[in-house]
């Protein structure tokens, strides 16, 4: 490795700050590569000492600095921190200083780009704009002046409430800002642009009206209600179902094409990457409704479990993340199919959670060392976060949790606190203890649960038992038993649910926390089929030996939406993976029997078209592969596929009636639409790959024919699947009437790139070449060089080692521009172990291409160093 090592951050060397500030007064004069920033801050030390004041800082061009109004000269200045000895307990300290917006393409700090100028501070992105105590636990109160030119800034944005304004003689105008409630400078936001504005008001559950700001980029107004909308809604709910209302007098949301995350739930001045605010029928699918609806209650969401109450340090970000994911996929199962919204949550944390778990990047939810901040931003603690949280909900009931929340805001409004704080609420709140609990917070890996049974005629008598098991992980090879909420029910003869227990419930809930536990059920007449994990009820890997025969029965017959899909989910994953050891005549007979089993799934008039289509379709390559302790490549992507043509060809009439049923019809977004496309897309693909003669035409005359993007797309990705030359003439249709949109194209980016062609990297080259192409925009690179790497299977895994040395060419480009993206899509790289020996060499040998690369960032050192045997 060329990169010097850095100094390892460990959980454990936590301490407080030696200086605290408690009031912030920011001026900033906005030129692009020379901005003037001058920061006030109100200094006291914190506790009795003789330290010096150290101040985080990076990129900066330092101008003075002012203690009580004196000039100071005797401090030390490095490339990351400012230090200033001072024998003042109390003091005003004044650092004035430039910094260069224009060329800082690393979109963090203060960034200018495609004519504003816009923020991202979380996690240490405040130190790119002033020397500051840039950690979450030093909170303060902002007031904020900005001056730019009116011109070109007519909107100038900050945290907080609008307290004046006014205009300069040299064509500038200025902008103040004030943010009553104390925040740790993470939260801090600043944009300056040209914007539509599309606003609204709530009225609060108290009687207070909120001014609801929505900016977006100049002639896509149009595009915002929907996002408007959100917000409202979340607004609403989190009254409803937490009693938690909004604390300012406005609330804004500003849009930018180039934003390294999701969205920032920055104090009252929410930024969001477009992607998750523009929407219509003609640019947008059903899925992207639904992401904006959820990314924007989540932002808005954390206004309280986030802002008010934040992190203490960085290895609690679950604190704030994993909580504020649950209450955001809450809000989305109320406001849409539930269980459509609960599969979504479990195939991300069997797809990736599960793959980082087995990877050397495997880390528990509030982590104990990292060396770059940017890489603890994971689905471990995002996702896996929010199933600890709700497996919490589970075990203390909606009552119980609620009361844990309550007592949590009570005590810990206004400060920065631990997951323990959290979790001590939580107990103390419901009077249970949850000490072995708090072992979800600090142990990686991904828990097995063995589960046996046995029944016992002459006494009617079944028994059940439980067994958890914990592999060592990289970082951690020591375990212990954690508690494990399993929620199942007991299916007889008939596929009825037997009654639980002493409380005639079809379900019940057992808290598996010894290692071994077992249930006894009497007056039973026959053995039953259990049913197990309902709803996914915690973050497992479940071993019960069944056979295909119960495993259908479980599909049709169990109480639990969740078991009936993952029951059809293993039956198409236990076909697929046997039939990597079969000849091709039991390939056939094996095939045959599995796609039988879905003929009453698919002729259901009982079943909601969400639940129907969601068992029709067959695992990703991404979860059968995480099933898998050594993975064929190619084995496995040819077995999936050729299930997916038995499928299509053997219910051929049944795709096309599900597809005739649904008529095109205007578009609105609406559950019953949603589910209804949804099917009707589905049954396209089938169809298509069924070799349906005249499937060209039912293509060409949908795709001609949409009102919405969510049909265009579902024309595409079926002639794409089904490897048609329709497909490329319909592509350069829609390159052609949506060329001058870059988020739309972003979806014809990741098609190219998603591609099973053998020219693929030549055709990958030629679109980094295209007009809305940029390295600059992470957008345009996850949607090409993302997909190409995460999905792209027979690409990136191409035998030959081309897909590999590809990525990790253009990861070398991108750590010069971007290291924060490179290192997410650095990812599949990392994760070898569990290819071929021959692709594990290749894949090494690019991540050792990468580590010796001159000016390796932070980023990609550690994921490498720690990916590398």
């Amino acid at each position: 490795m060329s990169t010097i090592i850095p100094a390892v951050k460990k959980r454990s060397d936590y301490r407080q700050p030696d200086f605290l500030i408690n009031h912030v007064e920011l001026e900033f004069t906005l030129i692009d590569k020379s901005t003037k920033v001058i920061c006030v801050s109100k200094v006291t030390r914190n506790g009795t000492h003789n330290k010096p004041l150290i101040l985080d800082g990076e990129g900066i061009q330092l101008s003075s600095v002012h203690i009580n109004g004196k000039d100071v000269s005797n401090y030390q200045q490095t490339d990351t921190s400012l230090t200033i000895d001072t024998d003042n307990d109390e003091f005003e300290l004044r650092i004035e200083n430039i910094i260069n917006p224009k060329d800082n393409s690393s979109l963090e700090g203060l960034y200018l780009q495609a004519g504003a100028y816009c923020t991202q501070c979380e996690a240490e992105g405040f130190r790119k704009i002033t020397y500051f105590l840039d950690r979450p636990d030093v909170l303060a109160t902002y007031d904020v002046k900005i001056i730019a030119d009116k011109k070109h800034f007519p909107f100038l944005l900050s945290n907080g409430n609008k307290v004046d304004s006014g205009d300069l003689s040299d064509g500038n105008h200025w902008v103040k800002w004030s943010d009553p409630f104390k925040k740790p400078c993470y939260l801090f936001a600043l944009v300056a642009g040209d914007f539509d504005l599309l606003e609204d008001s709530f009225v609060t559950q108290s009687g207070r009206t909120i001014a609801l700001e929505l900016f977006v980029d100049k002639g896509m107004l149009g595009r915002g209600q929907h996002a408007l909308d959100s917000l409202k809604k979340a607004m609403k709910w989190d009254e409803t179902e937490f009693g938690l209302e909004y604390d300012l007098e406005i609330y804004m949301v500003v849009a930018v094409d180039f934003f390294n995350m999701g969205a920032m739930e920055n104090k009252g001045l929410n930024v969001f990457n477009s992607k998750f605010v523009l929407a219509d029928a003609q640019t947008a699918t059903d899925e992207d409704y639904f992401n904006i609806e959820a990314v924007i209650a989540h932002e808005y969401f954390h206004n309280w479990t986030g802002n008010r109450v934040t992190c203490r340090d960085w290895f609690q970000l679950s604190l704030k993340e994993g909580l504020t994911v649950f209450r955001d996929q809450q809000f989305s199962a109320d406001m849409s199919s539930p269980i459509v919204n609960r599969i979504q949550n479990v195939k991300v944390i069997r797809e990736r959670q599960f793959a980082e778990d087995a990877s050397a990047m495997s880390h528990p939810i509030r982590p104990d060392e990292v060396i770059e901040m940017n890489n603890f931003y994971t689905v471990t603690v995002y996702d896996k976060g929010s199933e600890v949280i709700r497996m919490l909900f589970t075990l203390l009931g909606k009552t119980g949790f609620l009361a844990g929340i309550k007592l949590y805001f009570k005590r810990f409004d206004g400060q920065a606190v631990t997951c323990d704080d959290f979790v001590q609420a939580m107990q103390d709140a419901n009077d249970k203890d949850l000490s072995q609990f708090r072992r979800w917070y600090s142990q990686s890996g991904t828990p097995q649960v063995v589960v046996t049974d046995s029944y016992d005629a002459s006494l009617k008598m079944y028994r059940i038992e439980f067994q958890q098991q914990h592999s060592a992980t990289f970082e951690q090879k020591e375990k212990q038993n954690l508690v494990i909420p399993i929620q199942f029910s007991l299916l007889n003869d008939k596929l009825e649910p037997l009654m639980l227990g002493d409380s005639d419930k079809e379900q019940m809930t057992l808290e598996l926390n010894d290692t071994q536990q077992s249930l006894e059920f009497k007056n039973v007449d026959s053995k039953p089929i259990p049913s197990l994990l309902h709803g996914f009820s915690a973050p497992v890997k479940l071993d019960y030996p069944y056979s295909q025969q119960q495993l259908g029965k479980v599909m049709l017959g169990s109480p639990d939406e969740f078991a009936r899909w993952d029951a059809g989910q293993k039956l198409f994953s236990d076909c697929i993976h046997n039939l990597a050891d079969q000849t091709e005549q039991q390939q056939m007979a094996s095939i045959a029997q599995t796609v039988g089993m879905f003929e009453p799934i698919i002729e259901a008039m009982d079943i909601s078209l969400a639940l129907k289509a969601e068992i029709l379709t067959l695992p990703s390559f991404e979860t059968l592969f995480q099933q898998m302790e050594s993975v064929d490549i190619d084995v496995l992507n040819q077995s999936r596929k050729q299930l997916f043509k038995a499928l299509a060809k053997t219910y051929q009439a049944n795709w096309l009636r599900h597809y005739s049923t649904f008529e095109q019809q205007p578009y609105v977004y609406q559950s019953k639409q949603v589910e209804q496309r949804k099917m009707r897309n589905l049954a396209l693909k089938y169809l298509t790959l069924s070799e349906l003669p005249d499937v060209e035409q039912l293509l060409t005359h949908q795709f001609n024919n949409a009102d919405n993007m969510t049909d265009s797309l579902g024309v595409l990705g079926a002639a794409q699947l089904g490897d048609l030359d329709l497909f490329e003439k319909l592509m350069l249709a829609f390159e052609h009437k949506w060329h001058g949109d870059p988020l739309v194209l972003d979806k014809w980016f990741a098609l190219h790139a998603n591609t099973d062609r053998s020219d693929i990297l030549a055709r990958i080259s030629i679109l980094m070449g295209h007009s809305q192409f940029t390295i600059n925009n992470p957008n345009r690179v996850r949607a090409l060089i993302g997909t190409f790497s995460f999905f792209n299977v027979a690409g990136f895994h191409n035998i030959d080692g081309s897909g590999y040395k590809f990525v990790a060419d253009y990861l070398i480009k991108l750590n010069e521009v971007n290291p924060q993206i490179a290192a997410r899509i650095i990812t599949p790289l990392i994760q070898w172990q569990k290819v071929d020996k021959t692709r594990q060499q290749l894949m090494q040998h690019q991540l050792m291409r990468i580590g010796n690369t001159k000016g390796l960032s932070i980023d990609l050192f550690e994921k490498i160093t720690k990916s590398l045997p």
